[in-house]
């Protein structure tokens, strides 16, 4: 376990008991369900708390609301501001039409249309979207600029006392639902407030169950501001998992979770990705990237976890269908069944079929085909993408090419793979 030297606040149970009575009739009871696929593939009892069945769509409904009530009505007469592209939103948007209150909503400028679309749809009239700068700091700094004016109380994603709360009630209800001590809880991390809450949870009621939270491999702040000592702020971070890509964890939840936490693993975005599919494939859940977060943990921890009771969280499923060709193909790439290439084509009748007769193996399939033929050169450059059966198909492959002359580069370690092939 991590300790740190300096004695930080913690969530009393008295407050999260708090939390949860003021959550009633709002936030879902969701269900903590055992899943036999997962279970029998590690040889454990896997359950899942599905938070991807609240209203919103995700947990952080909780901690927004129990924010917001914690003001009194005349703390209130401004209404209330946040900065999200995606879930905090949506519970804020919740919490203003379930409340009564205005609401002041900002998003960046590249915030799909679909999650732009839900805010609305859970805020009604309640609240007003302003879409702002290119990231999520601008977003964030108008947000703030615009509390200093208008007065209105400002809801932090994940750094307040009361947001950390509301998101500890998730702890509450596993603990109640469950008929046999929790070996293992797996949490998703993101700023830090869930695994934040629950920790302090699980510290009172469930002192030996081993907490261990999940970090995009692209966006791992908490992992290496624990190695640091201090909140750190990540230069660059992959935005794919959006609701647990953060530059900065909190002041608050930093200080909660090197103190509780037992370990932290961080895991690739394409095998996030393999999650994802596997989850809705076998069992008909649909997830987001920060849902699978948990699920795609549980390959890590293999040896450990075997014959133990497992508690994953699935935080959240506000995926956009519109992403799923691209998890698909993070999914492959992180596999090793799909690769793609620079090929040289001469500039000859039949050089492509030379290539489909001689060079493809028999269960090899081009997906993707790309062509750039240069007036006056003996070769044509072509990004070529190629699907395999198997990973052991790409060695053959790869020295079919090269003794045929056509190899010319291999793309699928170039950070700027998307931005060719989309």
């Amino acid at each position: 376990m991590i300790v740190a030297e300096n004695v930080c606040w913690i969530p009393q149970l008295v407050d999260v008991q708090k939390a949860s009575t003021n959550l009633q009739g709002v936030a879902v009871r969701t269900p903590l369900v055992g899943n036999i696929n997962l279970s029998e593939k590690f040889g454990a009892n896997i359950c899942l708390k599905r938070e991807d069945l609240q209203p919103v769509r995700s947990y952080k409904l909780r901690g927004a609301y129990n924010k917001i009530v914690s003001y009194s009505p005349s703390e209130l007469t401004n209404g209330v501001v946040c900065a999200s592209a995606g879930n905090h939103a949506q519970g804020v948007a919740y919490s203003c039409s379930k409340l009564g209150i205005k609401g002041t909503i900002f998003m960046p400028e590249p915030t799909p249309k679909q999650k732009i679309n839900k805010v609305k749809q859970f805020g009604r009239e309640f609240i007003d979207i302003k879409i702002v700068g290119d990231t999520f700091d601008d977003c964030l700094k108008a947000a703030v600029h615009f509390c200093e004016l208008s007065n209105a109380k400002f809801i932090h994603p994940f750094d307040d006392t009361k947001v950390i709360e509301g998101q500890a009630t998730v702890g509450v209800e596993i603990i109640e639902d469950t008929k046999t001590p929790i070996d293992y809880l797996i949490v998703p991390i993101g700023g830090g407030g869930l695994i934040s809450g629950l920790i302090a949870v699980f510290k009172e009621l469930s002192p030996k169950t081993k907490i261990i939270g999940v970090e995009p491999q692209g966006a791992p702040a908490m992992q290496q501001s624990i190695k640091a000592g201090f909140p750190v702020v990540l230069d660059n971070i992959d935005t794919f998992v959006d609701g647990a890509a953060v530059r900065r964890v909190g002041d608050l939840t930093f200080e909660i979770v090197r103190n509780g936490i037992d370990k932290i693993i961080t895991i690739p975005e394409g095998r996030i990705c393999s999650v994802m599919l596997s989850l809705y494939n076998d069992d008909a859940i649909v997830v987001e990237p920060a849902g699978a977060l948990s699920v795609a943990a549980l390959d890590y921890l293999a040896p450990e976890i075997l014959g133990k009771n497992v508690v994953c969280i699935l935080s959240g499923s506000n995926n956009d269908i519109t992403r799923m060709e691209e998890i698909k193909e993070r999914s492959l790439l992180h596999e090793g069944l799909k690769h793609y290439f620079v090929v040289n084509f001469p500039q000859r009748a039949g050089a492509l079929k030379e290539f489909v007769v001689n060079v493809l193996g028999k269960s090899d399939d081009i997906t993707y085909f790309q062509y750039n033929k240069k007036t006056n050169r003996e070769k044509g450059p072509a990004i070529v993408g190629v699907e395999l059966k198997s990973i052991d198909d790409f060695e053959p492959l790869l020295y079919r090419m090269k003794k045929a002359n056509f190899y010319g580069e291999y793309l699928n370690n170039s950070p700027k793979l998307f931005e060719l092939i989309v």
